[in-house]
């Protein structure tokens, strides 16, 4: 009997070999034979699943995008019921935030991707899309905060969710770029959460 062949499973174990190759490399160095010999699999495996170095791109985007959001949730599935716009904005960014190895490859993808983007508009609409549904999810829980009494009533919600999510990306760039180490990064973030919506409760 045939064994079954779960494509959705290589597919994944390509994409990951690619984020290992643009991680380690950058993404000038990633190609299909690259992929290959990375993933221990055949040129013509890699050439069945993605045609382009473009296809490639965008499905190893979406892995890292789904490796997040799994984390974010198991994040906010610790908070309980009704987390407060704080944790839940916290849960958000800091998986974001290049603090441990996984999350500093992707973050090296992440800023690799965003360069090969910028000249390809079809590709960089979709990170547009993404920067904004995160920019409006901020904005939310900043005006709940707001309205709850625990988030500063001087700030325009929407600019500050502009300011948060550059703050956190510039400071993954320069942790990817070692100008200072994740734990700095991180008491940062935290800084400027403390003067948003306060600090955490103590436990």
């Amino acid at each position: 009997m045939p064994k079954k062949v779960d494509h959705q499973q290589r597919r994944t174990l390509i994409a990951d070999a690619l984020m290992r190759v643009a991680a380690d490399r950058g993404l000038e160095e990633v190609s299909l034979r690259h992929v290959a010999t990375e993933a221990g699999v055949s040129s013509g495996m890699v050439q069945h699943y993605f045609r382009t170095k473009d296809e490639m791109m965008m499905f190893a985007l979406q892995v890292v995008y789904e490796n997040v959001q799994a984390r974010i949730a198991a994040d906010v599935d610790t908070l309980g019921n009704s987390p407060a716009p704080r944790e839940l904005v916290r849960a958000l960014l800091v998986q974001l935030l290049p603090i441990d190895e996984p999350r500093m490859q992707e973050g090296r993808v992440a800023l690799a991707f965003s360069a090969y983007a910028a000249v390809r508009p079809a590709i960089a609409s979709g990170l547009r899309e993404d920067t904004t549904e995160i920019r409006e999810f901020l904005a939310q829980q900043i005006r709940l905060g707001q309205a709850a009494g625990t988030a500063s009533t001087d700030v325009d919600p929407t600019k500050s969710a502009t300011g948060l999510l550059a703050l956190v990306e510039g400071l993954a760039l320069h942790v990817i770029g070692e100008y200072y180490q994740p734990e700095v990064a991180l008491s940062v973030f935290e800084a400027h959460l403390d003067q948003l919506f306060g600090p955490p409760p103590a436990s």
